[in-house]
């Protein structure tokens, strides 16, 4: 685990497997009748690391939520490989390692007879108060079934190993990381179960917004089927328009209905005309015009003929063309208008 609390421009992929802070001591320190705690080993000469190294960040996170001095003498800063050789020779009393189980230094420790693990009884507790450890536990007989060690399950707190990255890193180089992230740490550990890993857990570094995608999305379908660089380049096009086509579908959609609102008022337009000429010629009829009334019906016609409402509304069409045939019948047969011959 890297402290970013005073980095800018650093986003995180995910986290990509677990760390357990490891906290190990020579049986012979305690009386075995008694129950040790991880207060009562930071008690001892115990080894937490170099100065600056990640192992004693954590080891001081932990001392400091229990009130112990940071800076006591019994607080050794070997590096890890020289603090587990000098446990095993007796030299210093414990070792706080914080390393994956598959370690050479933590299974050095786990195989010596001499040295035993301590449990964080209280692991749920420093879940809570330094919300970038996770619980694990190793359980009865995890190390060795034929001789049941541990003979209890042991809690443990872990950090995880973090993908953290420039946020000026570009988005198609975060999904290759992320890629070979799950290909490389999705399979089952002793911790971790299968496909669990990469996951953002560790929440000190904002997640980058294409690492958001993939763990909602998962890796784009089309880099199944087409090269990398393309697949991207057609995926971040989908998208940056999907926000379009979202707004874009219902004027599409409403088109066909605007033009056909359109050829339906064209046609009402000519109902409003035909309705004033019959009344008109109601009222002013001459026989003499005749040719003339039928003239007037018959440019309507064409007009509705010539018009995209003939394609548009054919049922409005041929129901107009019907009534304007109507009044040409009548006139044609003076009925119903003044002035009509017998």
């Amino acid at each position: 685990m890297i402290a970013v609390d005073n980095l800018s421009g650093v986003e995180s992929l995910g986290s990509v497997d677990y760390e357990p802070v490891w906290m190990f001591y020579r049986k012979s320190a305690f009386n075995e009748s008694i129950h040790i705690s991880d207060r009562d080993i930071a008690k001892l000469k115990i080894n937490i690391g170099p100065v600056g190294s990640g192992t004693r960040t954590q080891a001081l996170s932990i001392f400091k939520l229990n009130g112990l001095n940071g800076d006591a003498p019994n607080l050794l800063g070997l590096g890890n490989a020289e603090g587990v050789s000098a446990l095993e020779r007796g030299e210093i009393d414990a070792v706080i390692l914080v390393d994956g189980f598959d370690s050479p230094n933590v299974q050095r420790l786990i195989r010596n007879p001499e040295i035993k693990l301590t449990s964080f009884t209280r692991a749920d507790a420093y879940t809570r108060l330094l919300p970038y450890f996770e619980e694990v536990t190793v359980p009865m007989g995890g190390f060795d079934l034929g001789k049941n060690i541990p003979d209890h399950p042991i809690q443990l707190i872990s950090t995880t190993t973090n993908l953290l990255i420039d946020n000026r890193l570009h988005p198609a180089i975060q999904v290759l990381f992320l890629e070979a992230a799950r290909e490389i740490s999705g399979n089952k550990s002793y911790f971790a179960k299968a496909g669990e890993f990469p996951v953002y857990m560790n929440t000190e570094a904002p997640l980058s917004e294409e690492a958001k995608f993939f763990y909602e999305k998962g890796t784009p379908t089309l880099m199944k089927y087409l090269p990398f660089w393309l697949a991207e380049f057609l995926e971040r096009m989908f998208f940056l328009l999907l926000p379009f086509a979202a707004f874009a579908y219902p004027v599409i959609k409403s088109i066909p209905t605007y033009r056909t609102n359109l050829a339906k008022k064209q046609i009402n337009s000519i109902y409003k005309e035909l309705d004033k000429f019959e009344q008109n010629t109601i009222q002013t009829f001459d026989p003499n015009r005749r040719s003339e009334y039928i003239e007037v019906l018959n440019e309507m016609e064409r007009r509705i003929l010539r018009s995209k409402a003939a394609k548009l509304t054919t049922a409005e069409c041929y129901s107009l063309r019907s009534n304007i045939e109507f009044i040409r019948n009548a006139l044609e047969k003076q009925i119903i208008y003044k002035g009509r011959e017998g």
